[in-house]
């Protein structure tokens, strides 16, 4: 009998939704279809292919109301900013659409008498996508679009606590006209995932999670030299330096701290401040961060819903409990937060000072609402701290002088550099990270190099 996969809503902890993990034998058919499907799709002209995507897309935003409210019941967003889910799934989608034609067309190499040499990028097969809760639609795009664009099939395994969200996309991709076992979602155990990633039908994998889950999808695939797109998160730092435009620095910084209850890969986790400003930024932002509104995420005026279980408040509750015993100040109190409670999903923000890199909090992801804001006294000092990480995703400097912020960049260890801004993928640029946030790379017309092969084509013409 197949295992019971149930979503467990973070709003009063009861069954939203369930799925059966899918039977052997419907992974055997869907794997099949794929490969089928895929060996008349890679044929299609690029032109046909955008048609479909663009199709999906309008059928998919059609639905942004109910999308916003079963995020907010699967895992705990605000449905005041469910909208903003579904329009960066737009953006994505349609500039990965309108690059598409550019990023694979056929590569030249220079002129030699008697040849025509050139590369071109040939489609990987059936690509497998494993997107997490925590942006259920905007991970997901971030893979499915540009694979199926680059002449791909996709196989979409989302997060059990977000089933929903992959069948909406399969529901888009129908309407969309899109032919029979081009997108298809598998709700799937994770020794099935692992079972899927080695069968020979898949030529790539997309995954987004922890650490230790792609590690588990490299395991997966020893052996088989596929492809591993690994996205793995981060504990991303931001130095506001004393030239800063300090409100706007404190109105975004607090944003990417506590936007999604911190549930977000690339968010502020530690910031660092210049002496010069660092008692008026952390007044600032504890005064902002006492005015958000901890609530039942269904209710327009909440904008801070509860994590995605109890499970990960607690750990987040343990890494401030633990910052607090060695020294660290809390400046927010719990207690004027509704809901808030040990054992609760339901977690106040909180700012913390006084930490230091020898704190979990400080080091370790926390991905929840809390952030540790240190004083430097220099950029250099701010850079050393910002690069003594396991990851690296993201990094923002908060400055006016933009010569300064290049010039600190470059010694950053990340795969993003931010100046005056936080927590965005810019479809333009190359997603990436470096150090445990994983390998790969996708959005931007590099995003298609890791879903196709390079073939080159080496003809002789006077013979």
């Amino acid at each position: 009998m197949s295992e019971i996969l149930s979503c467990i809503s973070p709003i009063d902890g009861s069954t939203y939704a369930e799925r059966l993990a899918a039977e052997d034998a419907t992974i055997r058919a869907a794997l099949d279809r794929a490969a089928a499907c895929q060996a008349i799709w890679r044929r299609m002209p690029i032109a046909e292919r955008a048609m479909v995507c663009a199709r999906m897309v309008d059928a998919f935003i059609a639905d942004k109301e109910a999308i916003s409210e079963e995020l907010a019941w699967q895992m705990g967003r605000p449905v005041r900013y469910g909208a903003g889910e579904v329009g960066g799934f737009e953006e994505r989608a349609r500039h990965m659409i309108s690059i598409a034609e550019a990023s694979l067309a056929d590569r030249p190499a220079p002129d030699k008498p008697g040849f025509t040499r050139f590369i071109r990028r040939q489609p990987l097969g059936t690509v497998l996508v494993v997107a997490p809760w925590n942006y259920p639609y905007l991970t997901a795009v971030n893979a499915i679009v540009p694979a199926i664009m680059a002449g791909n099939a996709v196989i979409l395994k989302h997060a059990t606590q977000t089933p929903l969200c992959g069948e909406r996309i399969a529901r888009a991709f129908q309407a969309a006209g899109a032919p029979n076992g081009l997108f298809q979602v598998l709700h799937l155990t994770h020794d099935q995932t692992a079972q899927v990633v080695a069968s020979p039908e898949i030529g790539f994998v997309a995954f987004t999670g922890s650490v230790p889950g792609g590690a588990a999808m490299e395991r997966a695939a020893a052996g088989r030299f596929i492809g591993l797109g690994l996205e793995l998160g981060g504990k991303d730092p931001a130095y506001v330096r004393a030239d800063a435009n300090l409100p706007h620095a404190i109105e975004n910084v607090t944003d990417g701290a506590f936007f999604n209850s911190g549930q977000s890969c690339c968010g502020i986790e530690r910031v660092y401040v210049h002496a010069d400003v660092y008692d008026d930024f952390v007044a600032g932002m504890v005064d902002l961060a006492k005015t958000y509104v901890l609530g039942d995420p269904t209710d327009d005026a909440t904008t801070l819903g509860p994590m995605v279980r109890a499970r990960a408040a607690d750990f987040v509750r343990g890494q401030i409990a633990e910052a607090i015993a060695g020294g660290a100040t809390a400046h927010l109190d719990a207690a004027a937060f509704d809901r808030d409670a040990a054992g609760s999903p339901y977690m106040a923000p909180q700012v913390l000072t006084g930490v230091d890199h020898k704190m979990r909090v400080m080091t370790e992801e926390s991905f929840g609402p809390v952030v540790g804001v240190m004083k430097v006294a220099s950029d250099d000092e701010a850079v050393a701290l910002m690069n003594d990480s396991d990851f690296g995703l993201t990094a923002s400097i908060w400055t006016s002088d933009e010569a300064v912020a290049l010039e600190l960049g470059d010694r950053i260890e990340t795969g993003t550099l931010f100046m005056n801004r936080a927590d965005y993928l810019d479809p333009a640029l190359a997603w990436t990270g470096v150090k445990n946030s994983g390998r790969g790379c996708t959005l931007s017309p590099l995003g298609y190099d890791h879903l196709t092969r390079p073939m080159s084509f080496h003809l002789r013409t006077q013979v």
